[in-house]
């Protein structure tokens, strides 16, 4: 059976490409063997689950304990202890009966699953008090429970191992999720409060990620499809892939997957082409999968907004590590931090965020008629910046009031109407990069058409300084892409100034740059 670039579930080394997640999580076997109880999180299809049941199958083999993997999954949404509690038993009692090395020991026979509140800590004692090797659990997406299920199961394995010196019980466990265990919420409480402290109940002695494919990895994954079918990527292929991905796993395999199954249609004789990268990632992105659309679900949450809005507003607000939201939105993988600043996971999710948010201002626009799509703006030399950009003046000052106010993230409105004007423009073949980044005090667009590209800077006005300011940063972000000619597009969100004070358009020389001035 031929291998392939997997994006669905987890890695099976029969079935798929694959790296071993071990070498992208270390140190997992000491903490096993100094008995640990630990925590490892990470962003959805990072790899997680192909982790669990590598290290499951590898310490079965070695033989110096019994590994059994557990995943939650099924226990999400029973809130009540009194039913989630059994519940876990009974995920657990299957595993146990399908299990090479357990299924000869009962589990959980003994218990009275009406004790909600002992009958874990119960069954697994005597579990672990019938075998004859020390037994590791790996409890998978344990984010899934939450409310009075959550608080019994950790409170039931924190009094398992403060006394499992003196009665038997589970030697190492880990709890496995998208979360840190700080984040897990008993909705019980009020909605800010966690469950009291970085761990459960302070008996975690680590708290571990599960970090992206580096450039090196990347290059030997890819060469095992090369390998099994002669089929070569071209030079920078591989730093291409980490740009746009930053090694985000499932991205990596569906970029691949996408250009080798899809566009070459297996044919191994077919040379793969640089530029096949962007057509691939493009098709991702409208395709909107599984992955995809399950990170983009977060998007709502009020917790996400409050982290996200200033990053694609270009401000700062000086989060601290110890925020539970600021952690929340970089554990699901959405965001990351570099050199003091917060942005994007990667290229392709800072595509989707922003298509996501504006998608029905796109869709609106299209049902009105609004804007045109870009061969109206064609001119010879490219596009017409100056009646694309005055289509829009006239468009927001018409309708500005009204669209902003069917925006959850209201501060950031203006910059998604007027992404989803230019999208909707470019939509016919053209494509737009984003830099965001919070503390840039903007946000940076270069829109791709033809042979063309459009520098274009975003700002909210705060004061006249956000003029001269914005000309520096624009002036500085077209040296970055050796361009010379650049738009600095500022709103004005004041109440008073006329709307003839706020649209206007102005043309300058800057260091041998021309930047015009659009205020809106």
């Amino acid at each position: 059976m031929k291998k392939t670039f997997n994006i669905a579930g987890p890695c099976h080394p029969a079935e798929h490409y694959m790296l071993s997640a071990q070498e992208r999580c270390e140190g997992l076997l000491e903490l096993i063997e100094k008995k640990h109880y630990f925590v490892i999180h990470a962003g959805r299809q990072s790899g997680k689950t192909t982790l669990l049941l590598e290290l499951t199958q590898r310490l079965n083999e070695q033989g110096d304990y019994y590994a059994l993997y557990c995943s939650l999954e099924s226990v999400q949404g029973i809130t009540e202890s009194e039913k989630g509690i059994p519940a876990i038993l009974r995920v657990m009692k299957t595993q146990c009966k399908f299990h090479q090395h357990l299924s000869k020991y009962p589990f959980a026979d003994q218990v009275n699953e009406a004790d909600f509140n002992t009958v874990l800590r119960e069954a697994l004692t005597y579990f672990c008090q019938s075998l004859d090797k020390p037994l590791v659990i790996f409890f998978d997406e344990v984010d899934c429970l939450s409310n009075g299920t959550m608080i019994s199961f950790l409170r039931q394995l924190r009094d398992g191992y403060v006394n499992r010196y003196d009665i038997p019980f589970v030697q190492s466990v880990a709890l496995v999720g998208m979360r840190n265990i700080r984040d897990y919420k008993g909705k019980i409480r009020e909605e800010r409060e966690t469950l009291g402290s970085a761990s459960p109940f302070n008996i975690v002695s680590e708290n571990l990620t599960l970090r992206n494919f580096n450039q090196e990895e990347i290059k030997r994954l890819y060469a095992q499809h090369t390998e099994q079918t002669g089929q070569l990527f071209p030079p920078q292929f591989i730093d291409t892939v980490y740009d746009n991905t930053q090694g985000q796993p499932w991205l990596v395999n569906a970029i691949a997957n996408e250009i080798v199954v899809k566009m070459l249609n297996n044919e191994f004789s077919h040379l793969i082409q640089l530029e096949q990268i962007d057509k691939a990632i493009q098709t991702i992105i409208k395709r909107r999968d599984t992955h995809i659309d399950s990170l983009m679900e977060r998007l709502t949450e009020a917790r996400v907004q409050r982290i996200l809005e200033p990053v694609i507003l270009g401000e700062s607000n000086g989060y601290s590590v110890l925020d539970d939201d600021y952690q929340y939105v970089l554990d699901l993988g959405l965001l990351r931090e570099v050199s003091g600043h917060i942005l994007p996971a990667n290229s392709i999710y800072a595509d989707v965020i922003i298509r996501t948010l504006n998608s029905q201002s796109q869709m609106a626009m299209k049902d009105k008629g609004f804007p045109l799509e870009a061969p109206a703006y064609i001119k010879e030399n490219g596009l017409d910046m100056k009646q694309l950009l005055s289509d829009f003046q006239a468009f927001w000052r018409k309708n500005s009031e009204i669209w902003v106010n069917k925006y959850q993230y209201q501060e950031a409105a203006p910059h998604l109407i007027l992404q989803a004007f230019l999208q909707r423009v470019i939509n016919s073949g053209g494509q737009i990069s984003r830099e965001m980044a919070s503390g840039k005090g903007r946000l940076d667009l270069c829109l791709h058409y033809q042979d063309g590209h459009y520098p274009i800077e975003l700002k909210l006005r705060y004061s006249d300084q956000t003029y001269s300011e914005g000309i520096k940063q624009l002036s500085d972000y077209m040296d970055q892409l050796d361009l010379n000619e650049g738009w600095l597009i500022v709103f004005d969100r004041r109440k008073r100034p006329s709307w003839k004070k706020k649209i206007f358009w102005k043309t300058k020389k800057v260091a041998g740059k021309i930047i015009h001035i659009v205020g809106c």
